[in-house]
């Protein structure tokens, strides 16, 4: 009896090990991990988006970067899992391809799943979309938003046909984040628009309440702020 009580303590004690070895290397290698709630019994998913968001192409190896091929797949694995009950979006991004942020951020804005978003350093360009695809937002108070127009790497055409092109994106970035926040199309393209607040460049920096004044964020706030506020949503979804 003594040993096979010694043998399930070493064999509990080796899953655990691995259990842990599993997450550590889930958070290294996506940012990725999956929290028990001290105050409910609710398991919590944590995604964090830093860096830039990687597009078609490979960035290198030396630059952060948030790969969509990666976040997608666990976006619908929480979306279909019976234990986690929420979702929580840590950002610090320069923004980066436009096609793979707005995928991700529709993706998260069509979860049955409460969602929280957190600002952290920053959430610039097509992390603006990113931002407000959650249920509820916050931004800590020396957060940053960038907004300005698309731009496009490569090589352009000039050509009526271009110019209607970066047009047709542009209008679905704003269309995206006034149907997702409580700012206008018109409010979001005045401020992409604006001159002599980005140095030799269009656009609007907002930093903390600023990103709250003008409709973008819901609240300035920090880690407990967004916990307190996920486990709220859930709440109120567990009993509907």
């Amino acid at each position: 009896m003594a040993e096979d009580m010694i043998k399930n303590n070493e064999e509990q004690k080796n899953e655990q090990a691995d259990a842990q070895k599993a997450q550590d290397e889930r958070i290294e290698n996506y940012g990725q991990v999956t929290l028990e709630s001290e105050v409910e019994d609710y398991k919590i998913h944590l995604i964090s988006i830093i860096g830039e968001i990687e597009g078609h192409e490979v960035l290198p190896a030396t630059s952060k970067s948030t790969k969509y091929e990666h976040v997608l797949p666990q976006l619908a694995a929480v979306e279909n899992s019976r234990d986690i009950q929420g979702l929580l979006v840590l950002l610090h991004t320069m923004g980066g391809d436009v096609e793979s942020g707005l995928a991700i951020a529709e993706m998260i804005a069509s979860m049955s799943k409460p969602s929280v978003g957190l600002v952290l350093g920053g959430s610039h360009s097509i992390g603006v979309p990113l931002a407000v695809a959650t249920d509820y937002s916050y931004i800590v108070p020396t957060g940053t938003m960038i907004l300005h127009p698309v731009r496009m790497s490569g090589t352009v055409i000039g050509a009526p046909q271009t110019y209607d092109y970066f047009n047709l994106i542009q209008d679905r970035i704003v269309s995206f984040v006034a149907a997702h926040s409580k700012s206008t199309k018109e409010k979001m393209e005045e401020m992409m628009l604006a001159t002599g607040i980005l140095t030799k460049d269009l656009g609007t920096i907002l930093v903390g309440q600023d990103a709250v004044d003008r409709g973008l964020i819901d609240a300035v706030g920090g880690m407990s702020d967004a916990f307190q506020k996920l486990n709220a949503l859930i709440a109120k979804r567990e009993k509907k």
